[in-house]
């Protein structure tokens, strides 16, 4: 997969993936279906949420929207199903249309659409769009997966996660959609369920946390309102996952942060709500419709014979967290439940790929945070179940080129991992990439990040690189080696900002670990 910009590609940027004409479009759609006997008209501004495709297959990709012309105030559809036209082409006037069907959006999914096209080209670009009564919603573009057994060529992957909508513009996206990715790494946070707050750069809708499904629902909506992550979300497919804040602050399976006032049947009731909505707003197949209080979201994605990604689950069937050193080192604990542990060790000894990459919401990596003798960990990480990192670190030594990609800490933390983190002399079997956030923590006050930090650098000496910016990471993957760059920006708390590369690193095919270049 390539990054070149096509001249169709600079169409789509400069014009906004601006929706034809009606007249210019009457001709390409299927007829228009009958609407029902003695039904209003829907409102205008129904695809007020965009558009977005996702989990990209050598044949097949999903396509998303959401019908809300009431975006914050739950969506403003009748309550009844509606029938949506949708259109897939070869290129971005639709003259070459390849697919076209009529999908329903229905209440009970929040009037969500998930076109699940197979039958596509591998390693091709296609444009999408969607009608209802002759409105039309802006124009997507997309990409499937390179064929199976291919193993060459290049795939280009942005790592984004931790977007929080009061802490500042989501800015970053805007340079990502000029370095157009293959697809798209989401690995947490993408909303965040905090008070809304009169101090923030932007305000959270609502009066509180979000605890019903409406309430989740407005929240997303909320998100997708930001005009760079909707073009983002328009221009490439994305992978997504979630951690906590899409939920609750460091809830473990259906534990709470604050078990004190949230009861279990209360929670459960949260969860059910939260991953409704999770699966309404993100183009997933319909193996991530939840049932009631659960969703399944880990899965494998196959890009070729190059890369294999392992997209983890490390919130629902985990522990609760440890609270000592003792605790973290109990091998009774689990961060990723036996069913989910036995198919990524599967996945990974069984892999016929080059790279193998694992997407893990939180840090694999020991951190350190006490200067000088001792340790001090944070136990929501795999810190806090050292036991089956422990054992998954030795799985990595039969692993062809393991890399984890993750998100959570607001920080670039980039390691080498090691065999055991109690043992400095121990080999290195990988390399972690730590992206920083998105919008989480604004802008920091780098001076007194470094003050922080810096004195644990060496209690960590895995850590290759440590850096407090907004931002995402860009991975250029290739058979003997993956290019990363470390892309920030200047401000998040203004809607335009500055982006550059921060740094540069490397990881060698056949060599464990990373370094700067």
């Amino acid at each position: 997969m390539s990054g070149t910009v096509s001249p169709d590609r600079r169409r789509v940027l400069t014009t906004g993936a601006a929706v034809l004409g009606a007249a210019a479009s009457a001709q390409l759609w299927l007829p228009a279906t009958a609407r029902a006997a003695g039904r209003k008209p829907l409102p205008d501004g129904v695809f007020s949420l965009g558009v977005a495709s996702g989990d990209p297959l050598p044949d097949g990709i999903v396509l998303w929207t959401r019908l809300a012309p009431e975006p914050l105030n739950g969506g403003g559809m009748p309550d009844l199903p509606v029938p949506v036209e949708w259109q897939l082409a070869q290129d971005a006037r639709f003259k070459k249309v390849v697919r076209r069907g009529t999908a329903w959006a229905r209440p009970a999914h929040g009037h969500s659409v998930h076109v699940d096209v197979r039958g596509l080209r591998p390693d091709t670009r296609y444009w999408y769009r969607f009608r209802v009564e002759g409105q039309l919603s802006r124009t997507g573009r997309t990409r499937t997966a390179p064929p199976a057994h291919s193993a060459g060529g290049r795939l280009r992957i942005a790592l984004a996660s931790c977007q929080n909508w009061q802490h500042g513009y989501f800015t970053p996206y805007a340079d990502m959609l000029e370095q157009d990715p293959d697809v798209v790494l989401f690995v947490g946070d993408y909303i965040y369920e905090s008070n809304p707050s009169a101090t923030g750069v932007r305000r959270h809708e609502g009066s509180g946390e979000p605890y019903g499904l409406t309430q989740y629902r407005n929240r997303y909506a909320q998100y997708r309102s930001d005009p760079d992550l909707a073009a983002m979300h328009a221009n490439a497919p994305f992978v997504v996952t979630f951690d906590d804040h899409e939920i609750d602050n460091d809830f473990a399976g259906e534990i709470p942060q604050d078990p004190d006032k949230q009861s279990h049947d209360a929670f459960t009731a949260r969860l059910t709500a939260g991953y409704q909505a999770y699966y309404e707003h993100m183009p997933v197949r319909a193996s991530a419709v939840p049932n009631g209080p659960h969703i399944r979201m880990y899965r494998r994605l196959e890009f070729g014979r190059l890369a294999r990604l392992n997209v983890l689950d490390t919130r629902q069937y985990r522990s609760d967290q440890a609270t000592s050193q003792e605790g973290a080192q109990d091998p009774a604990l689990t961060m990723l439940g036996a069913a989910q542990k036995r198919w990524l060790v599967d996945g990974l000894r069984h892999s016929p790929a080059r790279w193998n990459l694992i997407a893990s919401q939180i840090m694999m990596a020991e951190t350190d945070l006490q200067v000088g003798p001792g340790k001090l960990w944070f136990y929501d990480a795999w810190d806090g179940y050292q036991a089956e990192r422990n054992t998954l670190l030795q799985e990595f030594r039969r692993v062809s080129n393991p890399v984890v990609l993750t998100g959570d800490r607001h920080l670039t933390m980039v390691s080498d991992l090691k065999a055991d983190f109690a043992d400095p002399k121990s080999a290195v079997v990988g390399a972690e990439f730590v992206g920083t956030s998105i919008s989480s923590n604004g802008d920091q006050d780098q001076a007194a990040f470094r003050e922080q930090w810096d004195p644990r650098r060496a209690d960590n000496p895995h850590w290759k690189l440590l850096d407090a910016h907004r931002g995402y990471h860009l991975f250029d993957v290739r058979r003997e080696g993956i290019d990363a760059r470390v892309r920030v920006v200047d401000t998040v708390v203004q809607p335009r900002a500055t982006p550059r590369t921060l740094a540069r690193l490397r990881v060698e095919a056949g060599r464990p670990g990373v370094h700067l270049v």
